[in-house]
């Protein structure tokens, strides 16, 4: 039986645990995540086995459980997992599912599961040398941008946050930027939530941030951390859309700071939204970490 309860931060030293040695590049499986996206997700979990297993509920009303992560034989976890749904009157569905994950699942329980591609929660992977060099004729407008922006703000500076003024700062920065956006898209209203309790717990879940500061204000902050041995993930990435070149920028900088001895770089889903999916599609991903929904054959 499986006993799902509400993540707390005391939760990650145990959730963590089962994380370490994971190879799936998929950005769910990050305490950092799981944690901070609560408010939306009502995401709850629990360890059996050596074996972390969470569920959450999406903004379908659907609850979907997760890929289980650990040392419990893959069918049995599942089949606990399904025994779940049932106890709790509630349809079997999974979320998240990768191709590597769905390949395993087909090993071990094979014609059980219709995949149902979700194009909204594809991930995007680069190449880190990519993200940082920006070499080529596909991303020349991109070392424009940083050349726009170097021109234009000659004082400008990249700094790795550190401390707790710094911090301070990148939540200033944020209610300004939420300000401007708040009347355009209320889904924006959890990435806020998330983005401010990375912030407020940012030593807790030991994350990595980078900032630009203009005319000693900062104007655009990004946070990330390890995903997996050879995967750097960034969670977070805000900059004031009027000052030509500071996502362009904060973007490059960071991953040269802070993320170059990881092959990858997962920028996670555009979540529907067309102006990420230009966005992160304009960066020309190495990987478009393919997703999916999981049901049970009738």
């Amino acid at each position: 039986m499986i006993n799902y309860k509400d993540i707390e931060l005391s939760d990650k030293k145990l959730i963590d645990a089962c994380l370490t040695g994971n190879t799936y590049r998929a950005c769910d499986f990050s305490f950092a995540n799981l944690y901070s996206w609560n408010a939306k997700f009502k995401t709850q979990f629990d360890v059996k086995n050596q074996t972390l297993f969470l569920r959450f509920t999406e903004s379908d009303g659907y609850m979907y459980y997760m890929m289980p992560i650990g040392h419990m034989n893959l069918k049995c976890a599942i089949e606990e997992m399904m025994e779940d749904a049932k106890a709790n009157n509630i349809p079997f569905r999974m979320k998240g599912i990768t191709l590597r994950m769905w390949d395993d699942i087909k090993a071990v329980m094979p014609d059980r599961f219709e995949y149902i591609h979700d194009r909204n929660n594809d991930e995007y992977l680069y190449l880190s040398e990519k993200l940082i060099k920006l070499s080529g004729k596909k991303l020349q407008s991109k070392r424009n941008h940083i050349n726009r922006f170097k021109a234009d703000n000659p004082d400008w500076e990249y700094f790795p946050i550190f401390n707790q003024h710094e911090l301070d700062e990148c939540v200033e920065m944020l209610d300004k930027w939420d300000k401007v956006h708040e009347d355009k898209d209320r889904t924006l209203k959890y990435d806020y939530i998330a983005t401010r309790k990375m912030l407020d717990n940012f030593h807790a879940l030991k994350l990595k941030g980078g900032a630009i500061r203009v005319n000693g204000k900062i104007v655009a902050f990004t946070i990330g951390e390890k995903l997996t041995e050879d995967t750097f993930v960034v969670h977070v990435e805000k900059a004031f859309s009027e000052i030509n070149g500071a996502y362009t920028i904060i973007n490059q900088q960071f991953i040269e700071h802070e993320a170059t001895k990881y092959t990858y770089v997962n920028r996670e889903e555009d979540m529907g939204l067309e102006s990420l999916r230009k966005a992160k599609s304009s960066y020309y991903p190495d990987i478009l970490l393919q997703e999916a929904i999981l049901i049970p054959k009738v």
